[in-house]
């Protein structure tokens, strides 16, 4: 049986080099970087050891038990099963997701994204030139749906792209199989290509059901391309390496015209650790969402028991909290605030969007002690 994946101690994680520990100054407890504090798994550093001690440190090539290892991966998981054989590599999911966009359409385009979403998706768009169309999403107290009604209208336009983030970040939640399903028949009606970001779709809590676009239906994959990676899942950000998925003949061939540079541009650390975990670490994914399923309800009870005016919606999936904090009265500007005041960073909900600004974004993908503490000093900063 599984166990849980315990975090790093404060002290421990205040050595690290990334720049979630080295951007602020060290009376900073800093929660915002989407990166957990748990030590990664045992293949995957079995892997990269085995690399460096024989010094194998050169460009990625073809690395076809990548592919093969996602395929059987999403499989067990979702009882999808990609062909292997459409798909390619890329640095990360942002620099797939830009490389594809460059190639579906022209400066100028519209494309679409449903705030609040993960805040490097607006410079996404930004970055290809294309005329950013937000829908937002639709919300009913803390739970949010896609506003299928809206972005038909939206598509009506002239969206070229609809950049989908699912499960979606920030706000928790994992995406039905009908919604999705008639998103797909929407946007192949208004010939718009869906691009399905699904890097934290693994970190699915076991009563929520996370489909991956490309399962839906065939409309789905008539229309869709997935881009995933294992960074999120498995704490893997650092080593670069993402999957461009289709199940489309004419879309694999689009893709296919991207320059070979995409692919080669990842990293072969990246591919080797990426194939390590989802072929060797299932046991220590299922003991990290053990350690987050406990952190996430610690947050409700710390909420409950010390600042009961914070809304909450405990999340579907992952290790980020999407908290309303407009009760604490700390302006447009919560986590500006709270790092002033509090020594706690945390991402403000403007990032995210502009309807956001009483949200901050949480991360809890730590030990339950930084947790009681950044609840301890967002409490001495509304008192």
């Amino acid at each position: 049986m599984a166990e849980k994946v315990i975090a790093f101690s404060l002290d421990e994680l205040r050595k690290r080099k990334s720049v979630k520990w080295r951007f602020y100054e060290k009376d900073v407890l800093p929660l915002p970087v989407a990166e957990m504090d748990f030590p990664i798994a045992e293949p995957i550093k079995a892997a990269l050891r085995e690399m460096i001690d024989s010094s194998d440190a050169g460009y990625l090539g073809p690395f076809p038990e990548l592919f093969k290892s996602f395929q059987k991966f999403s499989n067990e998981l979702w009882g999808w099963n990609p062909d292997v054989t459409q798909m390619r590599t890329a640095t990360d999911v942002g620099v797939g997701v830009v490389e594809v966009m460059r190639i579906l359409i022209q400066p100028g385009d519209k494309v679409l994204l449903n705030s609040p979403v993960y805040d490097n998706m607006w410079r996404w768009i930004a970055e290809v030139k294309a005329e950013l169309v937000d829908v937002p999403l639709k919300r009913n107290q803390l739970e949010y749906s896609l506003d299928l009604d809206a972005i038909e209208s939206a598509y009506r336009t002239g969206v070229k792209v609809h950049l989908l983030c699912s499960p979606h970040n920030p706000v928790g939640t994992v995406f039905n199989e009908l919604t999705l399903s008639k998103l797909a028949d929407l946007a192949r009606h208004y010939q718009v290509i869906i691009i399905s970001d699904e890097v934290h779709a693994p970190l699915t809590f076991a009563e929520h059901k996370f489909i991956p676009f490309l399962k839906v239906s065939d409309t789905a994959r008539e229309i869709g391309i997935t881009v995933t990676s294992a960074s999120k899942t498995f704490n893997l950000a650092g080593l670069k390496c993402a999957l461009i998925i289709t199940e489309n003949e004419n879309l694999k061939e689009k893709i296919n015209a991207m320059p070979i540079s995409v692919a080669y541009r990842a990293s072969l650390f990246g591919a080797a650790a990426a194939t390590a975990a989802m072929s060797e670490s299932n046991e220590w994914l299922t003991g990290v969402l053990l350690t987050l399923d406990e952190n996430r309800k610690l947050i409700a009870k710390l909420i409950d028991s010390k600042i009961p005016s914070i809304r909450y919606r405990i999340p579907d999936f992952g290790y980020l909290a999407w908290l309303d904090v407009a009760a604490l009265e700390l302006g447009d500007d919560p986590a500006k605030i709270l790092l002033e005041r509090g020594r706690l960073a945390v991402n403000g909900g403007h990032m995210y969007g502009p309807s956001n600004l009483s949200f901050i974004r949480f991360n809890f993908g730590t030990s339950p002690e930084i947790i009681t503490e950044a609840f301890n000093r967002i409490l001495q900063t509304h008192v």
